[in-house]
């Protein structure tokens, strides 16, 4: 009183095409996630603006403001304001700021082998792509498509 047997999906088709799918992607949103592991390493550090002392090259500036505004152009600048004095009050414990500033610094340290450990990551998984998928013009459509679909939005 069963009906017709549903026919069996084979499980290596069901990987093989979860595998294409996965190259896909990954070949799409690779430049991005590379731009993004790149420019966030140098943010950690602060590299993208401007300090007493330091000028950052133009396209460290701009690159930044595509990272964090999604706009390529530069801040207008501003006239320099005086520096306000601190209001008097109780200090902060230099241990517990110097401790802030270790933990800080470590922290940054382990972001920055993070960033620089997913950028090597995801152009690795495109060469992997690119030499052993069967596809490859698919894959270099995809991938010249996720790197230059953000380049144009960003400049319209």
């Amino acid at each position: 009183m069963t009906g017709p047997a549903k026919p069996r999906v084979n499980p290596a088709l069901r990987l093989a095409l979860i595998r294409r799918i996965h190259s896909w992607l990954g070949l799409f949103i690779a430049p991005s996630v590379v731009f993004f592991a790149l420019t966030g390493a140098y943010q950690l550090y602060g590299l993208h603006e401007a300090q007493p002392g330091y000028q950052p090259a133009p396209l460290f500036e701009k690159l930044g403001r595509v990272h964090m505004k999604q706009v390529f152009e530069a801040k207008p600048k501003r006239a320099a304001e005086p520096a306000k004095p601190k209001p008097a009050g109780p200090a902060a414990p230099a241990k517990a700021e110097e401790k802030a500033k270790v933990s800080v610094t470590i922290l940054r340290a382990v972001f920055l082998i993070v960033a620089l450990g997913l950028a090597a990551s995801t152009i690795l998984g495109v060469w992997m792509a690119q030499a052993y998928g069967r596809d490859k013009r698919t894959g270099w459509v995809l991938l010249a498509a996720g790197a230059v679909l953000p380049i144009l939005l960003v400049a319209l």
